[in-house]
């Protein structure tokens, strides 16, 4: 009999040991580990990585999404049972900030980029911006495949100021002429469903948009955030006659931008929004 007692009370403390190692594991969760897993939830729909965002504080800039937690729970009540997918392929971080590019069957297939801000290791804040997924693109490439290993950490702050550079000078209009000083001439391969790989590829859908009146047009960045050779550029703008907002990520090597990820999201009006906390407001 003690003998028996001894074995069971040996389990319980195994067991309860590897609860706790469980709890544990789950309380070293990275930042950008949290992410992914919330991501995934949305397919899974397991509950443990709704933990991970503030309850008393979520503030929500995704325009179709009401504020708060509830809005977020609200949102997944409203997806068709069993449509959700989610793929998420590049993760990469800024300080509080984590930036997730993700493949998604939500509402229908769409390319994603997600950022989140954490403080004391939750959620605390969420913007997205979405684009419909195609099938062909002029580059051949998908709209999400390509590298998505994080290097040059050593790096990173030229590859964001390389970036802003990038961004005033071209993509504002200020020294165009220096594009060549941002952008590979050997490598540049574009993600741009639009777009064909190269510089001239970008010439040439920058040329055609303009020559049928509707140029692609940037008004102003609101942040640009990287972890080494992964850098993101948020931005608004004109595109197809409609303001939106220009979600581009760029890898950077070497020195020069040789890669190009983006989404494009029209901006809904403050009045149809489902909550008041803008598009924007980094």
């Amino acid at each position: 009999m003690i003998k028996l007692i001894s074995i069971t009370v040996l389990t319980l403390a195994l067991l309860s040991s590897c609860e706790a190692k469980k709890k544990n594991d789950k309380m070293e969760l990275s930042n950008k580990q949290k992410v992914v897993e919330l991501l995934k939830s949305i397919e899974t729909g397991a509950q443990e990585p709704i933990a991970f965002i503030n309850a008393n504080k979520y503030i929500q800039h995704n325009q179709n999404v009401a504020d708060g937690l509830a809005g977020f729970g609200a949102l997944l009540q409203q997806i068709p049972a069993g449509t959700a997918k989610v793929n998420t392929i590049r993760v990469f971080g800024d300080g509080n900030y984590v930036i997730a590019h993700t493949d998604y069957n939500f509402f229908g297939p769409k390319i994603g980029i997600d950022i989140f801000r954490f403080e004391d290791g939750l959620i605390v804040e969420h913007w997205d911006n979405l684009q419909e997924k195609v099938t062909g693109t002029a580059s051949g490439r998908t709209q999400i495949d390509g590298p998505s290993e994080v290097k040059d950490l050593d790096k990173t702050e030229a590859n964001k100021a390389l970036v802003k550079g990038l961004i005033d000078d071209v993509f504002f209009g200020a020294n165009p002429n220096k594009i060549t000083d941002y952008i590979s001439t050997q490598q540049y391969d574009q993600h741009n469903p639009g777009v064909a790989d190269g510089l001239a590829g970008l010439g040439a859908a920058l040329q055609a948009l303009a020559e049928a009146g509707m140029p692609m047009v940037f008004e102003k960045n609101h942040v640009i955030l990287g972890e080494g050779n992964f850098v993101l550029s948020v931005s608004e703008g004109i595109f197809m006659k409609e303001k939106v907002a220009f979600y581009d990520i760029f890898r950077v090597e070497n020195g020069k931008v040789v890669e190009h990820w983006d989404t494009i999201e029209k901006i809904v009006p403050e009045a149809e929004a489902k909550n008041n906390n803008g598009k924007f407001n980094f």
